[in-house]
């Protein structure tokens, strides 16, 4: 319902902008709107439609107003697949932003770079950025390898003596083991893994297999909905160790489908956003709430990063969004936390550094950002409380 206002605001405000020439830009948001991603997708479309409406109300981005064309991956490859061929193919998008699952931006990937055209993900699985994407690609959401090490690192400094790392086959689930190994290994701790099959109604069985190696710390590597199958059959098991899972799995729908003894004392973690920042305070007010999720903080730096490449390159073509991106995100310009500050001075011939509501937004080589802020969170009579921000 907010993206039907904010649109109706962009649209209240259109005598206002100048007579484009060219008619309007047209970008694409691609989130779970269905699906296992569902619960995220319709507020990171929320963040990037607020965003194109107070840029549009501003009086557009190189003098044109911005359309912003919405479609849902489903949470599903290949319904992801045929959305971005819609949103390229029909709506001519010159750049494509929030896919999230990995496997959902593993596909559509190829489609984007082969179309010349700019996607912005908040995937985390390592193997995306090392496509072959000639630049194509800039994530915002912290790699596996550093999520997965920021949380082997937490297991290690709680006290674990051996570790289990339990998840379905995902892209990142060998890197995960492999990391988690890794950090075992340097601290004296032996790591166990089982990898199972998504989507089934018990894992009694592979609970057993697990239990049988005696770990007294288990990372969780699946979704919501295989997790809360897992965590349930670990309790029923009198498993008495402890357990972290990411937050994008143990979230709040978990937490209200199981009984709270069953996960009493879960950890989850996640990357967070720059609470701090006045990007952060811009995306609570365009989708009305006290706090945001990660990963629509994400899809709002991504709208303003699209919007400011644009603007520095004097062109909406995907490779000038591409080849503009790191001088509007990083280097010496005027700090902006938003887009129409940053359309304002880089018109004026400024140059600007875009901090974002997910943190500083600076990004490799091949695309990844290069840190970000972490909160852990244990749960606690069936609520989520925050535990250690680092």
């Amino acid at each position: 319902m907010l993206a039907t206002g904010t649109m109706g605001l962009a649209a209240a405000s259109m005598p206002r902008l100048a007579l484009a020439q060219d008619g309007p830009i047209k970008v694409g948001s691609l989130t779970p709107l269905t699906g296992v991603g569902g619960t995220y997708g319709p507020s990171m479309r929320d963040a990037i439609a607020g965003v194109i409406a107070s840029v549009n109300e501003a009086g557009g981005v190189i003098g044109r107003e911005v359309e912003l064309v919405s479609e849902d991956t489903q949470t599903n490859p290949e319904a992801a697949v045929r959305a971005a061929r819609k949103l390229i193919d029909l709506d001519g998008v010159s750049a494509i932003m929030g896919t999230w699952a990995s496997s959902v931006t593993t596909a559509v990937a190829p489609v984007c770079w082969e179309s010349g055209v700019m996607l912005f993900t908040v995937s985390g699985s390592d193997s995306i950025t090392l496509l072959p994407h000639q630049g194509y690609i800039i994530r915002t959401q912290p790699n596996s390898h550093l999520q997965i090490s920021v949380a082997a690192d937490f297991m290690v400094a709680q006290g674990g003596t051996k570790f289990g790392w339990v998840g379905p086959q995902t892209p990142f689930a060998a890197e995960s083991i492999a990391v988690t190994r890794e950090t075992g290994e340097k601290n004296g701790i032996e790591t166990i893994e089982l990898i199972y099959e998504a989507d089934k109604t018990s894992y009694r069985s592979e609970v057993d297999r697990v239990l049988a190696e005696s770990p007294d710390f288990i990372l969780l590597g699946g979704y919501v909905a295989d997790s809360t199958v897992l965590l349930r059959d670990l309790y029923q098991a009198g498993y008495d160790g402890r357990i972290i899972g990411p937050a994008y799995a143990v979230n709040q729908s978990l937490i209200d489908a199981l009984p709270p003894e069953v996960i009493e004392g879960v950890f989850t973690w996640e990357g967070t956003p720059d609470i701090e920042s006045g990007a952060y305070a811009r995306v609570k007010a365009i989708l009305g709430v006290d706090t945001v999720d990660p990963y629509s903080a994400q899809t709002y730096d991504h709208a303003s990063l699209c919007m400011l490449a644009i603007q520095s390159a004097g062109s909406a073509k995907g490779p000038d969004i591409r080849d503009n991106v790191r001088k509007i995100s990083q280097g010496d310009g005027e700090t902006v936390d938003n887009a129409v500050d940053g359309i304002s001075i880089l018109a004026g011939g400024g140059s600007v550094n875009y901090s974002g509501a997910s943190g500083p937004c600076d990004f490799t080589d091949i695309g990844d950002i290069t840190k970000t802020n972490f909160l852990f969170k244990r749960i606690e009579g069936g609520k989520a409380v925050d535990f250690e921000r680092i």
